[in-house]
């Protein structure tokens, strides 16, 4: 029997967790501003979330639009976001910077991985803009509580990044140096992609826009995930 594979879906608020946990959602990315890709929610909406539903939750860290910590406040903010964030109950989140040449911002992600003190952690699409990806990758590979990469493969979208998800896929396959982290995609993805994506083994799956018939102004349907859990568990 083969593995289920995961599929996390964008919640914004405690209306969005129940709905896509009751479409099938295995786990949740928190986030607020969608507007900017989205951002760290306040540590209100974490505790509401958290009392509405009983699957995991991967909390976003992230305080400004783009890949670079900066303003407001830069590193020493997000590690104050952090720190609020576990004091509220949060043990899982979802981060990633990078420098202005496109290299992993190494001491920024250092940081905030002491501040979650061995919490599981996602290295967000970041990814798909760094200047070489399988040289993160190799940089990243020992930090401690990193256990996937969320991508599409490309900074334009599944579509493009195709090719490249597969290749990376094979690589986690053979154990490469670097490729040990699940990869879960994300960033354009459509229902009809799933079908070469699980041929190559890919195991994990991230929606956002997917999961809302009515565009971000609505709120997560229940049928819209379900429409995505049963096209995984087909």
């Amino acid at each position: 029997m083969s593995k289920r594979a995961l599929l996390e879906v964008i919640a914004l608020d405690a209306e969005d967790a129940v709905a896509a946990r009751n479409g099938g959602a295995d786990r949740l990315e928190l986030v607020t501003d969608m507007a900017a890709d989205g951002l760290t929610p306040p540590r209100e909406t974490f505790a509401k979330i958290r009392a509405a539903v009983d699957i995991p939750l991967r909390v976003m860290l992230r305080l400004a639009d783009g890949f670079a910590a900066g303003e407001p406040g830069g590193a020493d903010a997000l590690v104050e976001v952090a720190r609020g964030l576990r004091a509220e109950g949060a043990d899982e989140f979802v981060l990633g910077f990078l420098d202005a040449d496109g290299t992993p911002d190494l001491v920024t992600v250092e940081r905030l991985i002491a501040e979650l003190d061995g919490c599981r952690w996602t290295f967000h699409r970041a990814i798909d803009r760094a200047s070489d990806r399988d040289a993160l990758r190799k940089q990243l590979a020992d930090l401690p509580g990193l256990d996937t990469y969320l991508t599409a493969g490309s900074a334009a979208g599944v579509d493009d990044g195709l090719p490249t998800l597969l290749t990376e896929a094979e690589s986690g396959a053979r154990g490469e140096p670097g490729y040990g982290a699940r990869l879960m995609v994300g960033g354009g993805l459509r229902l009809d992609h799933l079908e070469v994506l699980l041929a190559a083994g890919v195991d994990a799956f991230h929606i956002g826009g997917a999961a809302r018939p009515g565009g971000w102004a609505g709120s997560v349907s229940p049928g819209a995930v379900r429409d995505w859990r049963e096209a995984l568990d087909a």
